[in-house]
């Protein structure tokens, strides 16, 4: 067999989030695949919270099990707590969170790989990339062993020239007991690929054991369950509360006594950190307005009395750290475990790769998640996904997967950080998309699972779930649009307990359209709908089409105006140097970028519509294609 010699189709560098999802697509499509790992016991570690999803996050969870990947079915066989957050608002902000026990995540994930006979698992340091005629060959680990592959996908998380601090003290490593990868950005460098730093961190953790709860506030899971993924049997397991706590002066007036201690604010770390997830010290010191900062206690699973301190990352030294968490109510005789660290690594600008997530310069070399500038367990996962399909796409010569923004938080994430020079680690907000009523986590498996079944992550029991369900989701849209229900003395009893009444019958989509008629109230009214005890998925997306039916077709017209630019392709040997009329910092960027049509165009940063409308002319002048 070829892995005797060391060839493989594919080498995946990393085994975090993203390398997990990547190995796994490619083998799955039949790609034989390298999993080099530093660690084999961290496969799918979650280094900072054990958690998966939030706001917007949960979205992009949603995509990836709908698209055939595995972090969706993960989460749901592992959580311990469910909460469905901004329930009571709109269903484009709406977004699951699972606190998951963190060792049976990593066991979960270890095992589809382990019975995954296409994944070979190596514990080793990748430290140089080949490649001949512009175009992967293979790699070489840290004992001089060469392995052969025409396609590699890297992953490093925080590991690339890894630094951590506690305090002023330093030392090299991706996290914390983890050692540092070494020699692959140089030689990253060394075929022309540019390398920038970032810097993360993460909360200390505490011993559950010696923390008083009865001085928090208790925050339980949700009683109605929501899951991940769309497969059906999905488990239902016990939960286990989290808690709330907060910081107050006397934990202020430490942190500030204690910054010339800060490495952050000593010019220690050049790298920016995450704008959306900031250290305590650099919240206390940007929002000192603010009395005091929300600071969540959640469990790391139920084999451990680990606990992680959310919202309480930190650089400070080890002492300092546990002197401010001792002025937290509750956690006056905390013993802490691990102390919070900072991080800063490598990693390579997403404006050097396609939307394809391969690198302009070298062919059948990919990246995906914190190497390509962003954080979070789930914006890694997304990338590794893409990354794989793709991997084996070129491998095979196949038509490549490019999610657009309109489709997807993944396509929207991807054009974000290949058309905008990202300069903090990237986080997937609800805001970032222009069409988020439509890119709803609730819809992903009818927006992606016909993309996952035709490049071939979809089986044939999953594909029948997803047909079967949209099937009842259209003939129960056409059965409330057709039936009434009537203004009887009985219906109004009902309905006025929800502030409505009726005065005369009505379609039961017409009802349902009211703001304080829901599903569950059509079920109480109307013996039909009762009877017929539509499933709660289906129930959801009827409820929702119905009720934003007016939104989610202005929607859909602003999706069809913004596709007219992507209608306008730009060859890929355009000269931006020769045109005409454009600032010489656009034609840098357009150069730099290149854009493959006049909508992502639009979006590269410093790129102004002035400039889009004289691109457009020069394009139509010098009869470049358009179709």
């Amino acid at each position: 067999m070829d892995y005797l010699n060391n060839k493989y189709d594919v080498i995946v560098v990393g085994a975090g989030h993203a390398g997990c999802e990547a190995a796994i697509s490619c083998a799955r499509l039949g790609a034989k695949v390298l999993l080099a790992t530093l660690d084999v016991d961290h496969i799918a570690l979650m280094p900072c919270n054990p958690a998966i999803g939030g706001p917007a996050k949960s979205t992009l969870v949603r995509e990836i099990d709908a698209l055939g990947g595995v972090m969706g079915e993960a989460a749901d066989a592992t959580y311990i707590q469910m909460k469905m957050l901004n329930s009571s608002k709109g269903p484009a902000v709406r977004a699951l969170r699972a606190q998951s026990d963190k060792k049976q995540y990593m066991d979960y994930m270890r095992n589809i790989i382990e019975n995954n006979e296409n994944i070979f698992l190596r514990q080793a340091c990748i430290t140089d990339l080949l490649a001949k005629n512009g175009e992967i060959t293979g790699a070489v680990d840290e004992y001089g062993i060469e392995y052969s592959a025409r396609a590699i996908i890297l992953t490093t998380g925080t590991s690339l020239n890894g630094k951590i601090f506690v305090g002023l003290r330093s030392y090299s490593a991706g996290r914390l007991g983890e050692k540092a990868a070494y020699g692959l950005s140089e030689s990253l460098f060394k075929h022309g690929i540019n390398i920038k730093k970032l810097k993360t961190g993460t909360p200390p953790r505490v011993d559950k054991r010696t923390i008083d709860y009865s001085k928090m506030s208790i925050q339980p899971g949700d009683e109605t369950l929501h899951f991940y993924s769309f497969k059906p049997d999905r488990p239902v397991r016990k939960q286990y509360p989290c808690y709330l706590t907060r910081t107050n002066e006397k934990t202020h007036e430490i942190i500030k006594a204690n910054l010339d201690k800060s490495p952050m604010f000593q010019g220690l770390i050049q790298g920016v950190g995450p704008r959306y997830c900031p250290s305590i010290e650099d919240k206390v010191v940007r929002f000192s307005e603010n009395p005091s900062h929300h600071i969540f206690i959640e469990p790391e699973g139920l084999g451990t009395y680990e606990v992680y301190i959310q919202g309480f990352s930190s650089s400070l030294p080890a002492d300092v750290q546990v002197e401010m968490l001792r002025t937290l109510p509750g956690l006056e005789n905390a013993h802490v475990i691990k102390p919070a660290y900072a991080v800063e690594y490598d990693y390579v600008p997403a404006v050097q790769t396609t939307h394809y997530l391969m690198s302009k310069s070298i062919k059948g070399l990919f990246f995906a998640g914190q190497i390509n500038g962003t954080s979070g367990y789930e914006e890694a996962a997304a990338q590794g996904l893409i990354a794989g399909i793709n991997a084996f796409n070129y491998l095979n010569s196949s038509e490549m997967l490019e999610l657009s923004r309109s489709s997807s938080y993944i396509g929207t994430l991807i054009d974000d950080l290949v058309t905008k020079d990202i300069q903090d680690p990237y986080r997937m907000l609800t805001s970032r998309s222009e069409y988020r009523l439509l890119l709803r986590q609730d819809n992903a498996d009818a927006r992606l699972t016909p993309i996952g079944r035709k490049y071939g992550l979809i089986d044939d029991a999953q594909y029948k779930v997803f047909t079967d369900k949209q099937e009842a989701i259209q003939k129960e849209l056409s059965r409330i649009r057709d039936a009434k229900i009537s203004a009887t003395e009985h219906t109004n009893s009902i309905l006025s307990k929800y502030g409505e009444y009726m005065e005369r019958g009505m379609k039961i989509a017409e009802l349902l359209k009211r703001p304080n008629i829901d599903y569950s109230v059509i079920r109480e009214i109307d013996a039909v709908t009762k009877e017929l005890n539509i499933a709660f998925d289906v129930a959801e997306q009827v409820e929702v089409l119905v009720k934003y039916d007016g939104y989610l077709k202005r929607q859909e017209f602003q999706v069809e105006q913004a596709s007219k630019l992507d209608k306008f392709k730009i060859p890929e040997d355009i000269d931006y140097s020769s045109l005409d009329h454009i600032s010489s910092e656009t034609k840098d960027k357009l150069s730099k970028i290149r854009p493959k049509t006049l909508a992502q165009a639009s979006r590269i940063g410093g790129v102004k519509p002035a400039d889009i409308s004289i691109l457009m002319v020069m394009l139509e002048r010098h009869q470049y294609s358009r179709i």
